[in-house]
């Protein structure tokens, strides 16, 4: 249920309003827009009386949402939803006309790596750093990353070069230590539906970047952000990282196509991850080309300084030279759908 309030509905009216949807037992959730303020309702198990509630001072109307993830639908937000996450060099955006570059190792190996690597993707354009403290591999004998000596790597590579850091959590113990050392809290593919978890993120305050599971289809996709909008953190951002398929010629299939699928249904920015999506070094280029003129909100990509020698995800990597090859062309790219590199 959505209850759409006046265009001049006052602040008085709009808590008014949560008020009473709470005193039913359910919980309200405020969505501003450009013209009105929505509020969408959950923990209904039935239809919602809304006798009460249309009668209020302020409010235009009360509708049904049809679709299951009630709170991430275009139903409930007609707008895009513009992530804002701070950094030392300024502001960046997701869900508006800027694109956002984000770049780092698979994994962070050390502090030297973390640092040769972070100056040369700053110097390409990149505002956001990506690099893992926390790795679930598939073999429990594979690198599973530095932990907190890792998050406090990124730390300084954040104070060195301004870099905002995004970084992974694979529980709910890590996702405490991530909140506090990290701009934007990763959940992987493998914790989709990690559904503890996805709840732990809700209730971060912190923008959390969703990667889409290995077979999930769109609508579980959007029910996996559905759990972290439900308890509260609306600042959430999709990310297509590849399914996986009957393909063999690359690691996984990197499905383009549900780009514009997610931003019809959903009012999230997302983001698309080529290094994950193909596992192969000569493919990330072309399809970081592909997700910009696609109309992906930014790309996710591994660089790393040394990538026969990466601890993980070496073959995936792509080397700084190529990463600045990468900027300059999707951000050819990108001007001409009239849009930046952010």
């Amino acid at each position: 249920m959505l209850v759409v309030m006046q265009s001049h509905a006052t602040e008085e009216q709009v808590r008014a309003v949560c008020e009473c949807i709470e005193s039913l037992g359910l919980r309200a959730h405020p969505i501003p827009g450009v013209a009105r303020t929505a509020i969408g309702i959950t923990g209904n198990r039935g239809e919602v009386d809304t006798g009460a509630l249309e009668s209020m001072p302020g409010v235009a109307e009360c509708i049904p949402v049809s679709k299951p993830y009630k709170l991430v639908s275009r139903e409930a937000k007609q707008e895009n939803t513009v992530v804002r996450i701070p950094t030392p060099c300024g502001e960046v955006t997701l869900g508006d006309r800027a694109v956002a570059v984000i770049a780092g190792p698979c994994a962070v190996e050390t502090r030297e790596q973390a640092f040769a690597i972070a100056e040369r993707v700053k110097a390409a354009g990149a505002r956001l750093f990506r690099g893992g403290a926390y790795k679930p591999r598939t073999s429990p004998y594979s690198f599973q990353g530095l932990r907190e000596a890792g998050l406090k790597i990124l730390a300084e590579v954040r104070d060195t070069f301004g870099l905002g850091i995004v970084t992974e959590a694979i529980d709910n113990e890590s996702l405490d230590l991530v909140e506090n050392y990290a701009d934007v809290i990763q959940i992987g593919a493998r914790n989709m539906q990690n559904f503890s978890l996805l709840k732990r993120a809700g209730r971060a305050l912190k923008p959390v970047l969703l990667k889409r599971g290995m077979s999930a289809t769109l609508d579980e996709f959007l029910m996996a952000a559905e759990y972290v909008l439900s308890e509260g953190n609306y600042q959430v951002i999709l990310c297509e990282r590849g399914v996986r398929t009957f393909a063999d010629h690359t690691r996984n299939t990197l499905d383009l196509s549900v780009i514009p699928a997610a931003q019809r249904l959903s009012h999230l920015p997302i983001v698309v991850d080529p290094s994950h999506g193909t596992g192969r070094r000569n493919k990330v280029l072309p399809l970081s080309r592909a997700a910009v003129a696609v109309g992906a909100d930014g790309i996710l990509v591994e660089v790393h300084n040394d990538p026969a020698r990466a601890l993980s995800d070496g073959p995936q990597s792509i080397l700084p030279e190529e990463f600045e090859q990468l900027v300059r062309e999707t951000g050819a790219i990108a001007a001409v759908l009239g849009r930046t590199l952010n």
